[in-house]
């Protein structure tokens, strides 16, 4: 393959699914990895430059941003999919609508954010009893991403577009500049300027809006493909309902996880700053061991959506078996590292021992939970590829509201002792391997009942 085409999109209805599976998810993990980077360089900066409760303050603060940037991440899903469906029907006019509403959605996004974050981030961040000692940095760093909120819309919703078509190396050139420009004004603004988490905040929106410039420069080289320009970039109320009605369940998929995140970060504050610490550090870990599940889980969504919208459904069961396997080799190679060598990932964030002897006993609770997420990532991509994401959303409520939640109390309340009157820090992660497990069976068996292929075209009478 030359250059020129390793940029270009891809047909994914055509040839082995496990080969055309991993020339898509390759690209796009490395460049999930680097997205990883901006909150992953935040924290290791702020940890070592300004100390462990900055460390926090970046991490209480991104359960809120998760809650309320969920619902618009999910629409970009949605868009995701109708595109790649469209593309694979080769509907040039449903492809143009598409995006043109794509870019549409992104500018009311943007809109309300920019309102209702700043007005929306004390109220929170109190109701969750964020230590007072945080919690102004916490406010500083919310506000300053709302206000710079047009770049993360538009570069979500644009990759988002590029991958579709099957793009996913351009996203993750792109992304790894936007990666490496994060780092380096990380280090700047907070080493050289004493912004503190400020910084940090500043360095993510800038680095994100060079992003989504350079997916719309892209898009405007695709125009063989579709017609963009500034007459497309409008509400269409049937193809924006379209994407809506795709993109909205998965939005409350991502919302209902961010406020089970909230619920469990108020017994986690309650612990007090050494666990709230702690978590911070594993969530970056986990974020970074999810990467695989997750990429995984977006290119089974663009496999199905294209073969879908081809009409090739006998390729279906193959290409899922197919990623299946490749997706568990991942997460197994991955748990290993966890169980193994997690002392020295987490020493990248703190030099207290304390902290990191704390954060490698809790891994290694939940690190063989990522072998149950590449499943239920895999399964959960086809569905949303076939149009059926409603059934992922009834999934991730099961298993975060009635099982994670609960779990995690219960479990905290029965190990409270002098040592830790509020709980043990277990409760935290066992409740998360428990309920990655359950989803895990979840997926499964909705998978083999089948009634996600309702959305086929050939079951729509």
């Amino acid at each position: 393959m030359n250059l020129k085409n390793m940029f270009a999109a891809k047909d994914m209805t055509q040839g082995p699914p496990w080969k055309r599976i991993l020339e898509f998810s390759v690209p796009m993990l490395l460049g999930n990895l680097a997205q990883q980077l901006y909150n992953t360089a935040d924290s290791i900066i702020v940890g070592h430059y300004v100390g462990d409760n900055a460390l926090a303050a970046v991490g209480s603060a991104s359960p809120i941003l998760n809650l309320l940037l969920a619902l618009f991440v999910g629409i970009a899903t949605g868009a995701g999919i109708v595109v790649s469906q469209s593309y694979g029907a080769k509907d040039r006019e449903g492809l143009t609508k598409s995006i043109g509403n794509c870019m549409a959605l992104s500018v009311v996004a943007s809109v309300i954010i920019m309102v209702i974050g700043p007005l929306l981030t004390l109220p929170l961040l109190t109701l969750l009893g964020t230590p007072d000692s945080i919690i102004d940095w916490c406010a500083d760093y919310l506000n300053i991403y709302f206000f710079g909120i047009v770049g993360f819309f538009f570069y979500n919703m644009l990759s988002g577009v590029l991958r579709g078509l099957g793009d996913s190396m351009s996203a993750l050139a792109f992304l790894l500049v936007a990666a490496a420009l994060n780092v380096v004004l990380d280090i700047w603004f907070v080493a050289s300027f004493g912004m503190g988490v400020a910084g940090v905040a500043l360095a993510t929106v800038i680095s994100q809006g060079i992003s989504a410039v350079f997916c719309w420069f892209k898009l405007m080289r695709m125009r063989d493909l579709f017609d963009l320009g500034l007459k497309t970039i409008r509400i269409d109320r049937a193809m924006s309902g379209r994407i809506l009605r795709i993109g909205i369940p998965s939005g409350i998929t991502q919302a209902i996880m961010a406020m089970a995140g909230m619920v469990v970060l108020n017994l986690t504050n309650a612990m007090g700053e050494m666990v709230i610490a702690c978590n911070v550090i594993i969530m970056r870990v986990d974020g970074f061991a999810m990467m695989p599940n997750f990429s995984f889980g977006q290119a089974m969504s663009v496999y199905a959506g294209q073969n879908v919208g081809a009409g090739k459904l006998d390729r279906l069961a193959s290409g899922t078996r197919q990623g299946g396997l490749i997706a568990a080799g991942f997460s197994s190679i991955i748990t290993i590292v966890l169980l193994f060598f997690s002392q020295y990932l987490f020493a990248f964030f703190t030099d207290t021992p304390e902290l990191i002897d704390l954060a490698v006993q809790m891994i290694r609770i939940m690190a063989v939970g990522y072998i149950c997420m590449a499943v239920t990532q895999v399964l959960g991509g086809v569905m949303r590829g076939a149009g059926d994401t409603v059934t992922p959303m009834w999934i991730s409520i099961i298993t975060t509201i009635v099982i994670r939640v609960p779990v995690a109390y219960l479990i905290a309340y029965l190990t409270r002792s002098e040592a830790y009157p509020q709980g043990h820090p277990g409760a935290l992660f066992g409740s998360l391997m428990i309920s990655w497990t359950c989803g895990m069976i979840l997926s499964i068996i909705v998978y083999v009942l089948g009634r996600w292929r309702r959305f086929l075209p050939d079951q729509n009478d």
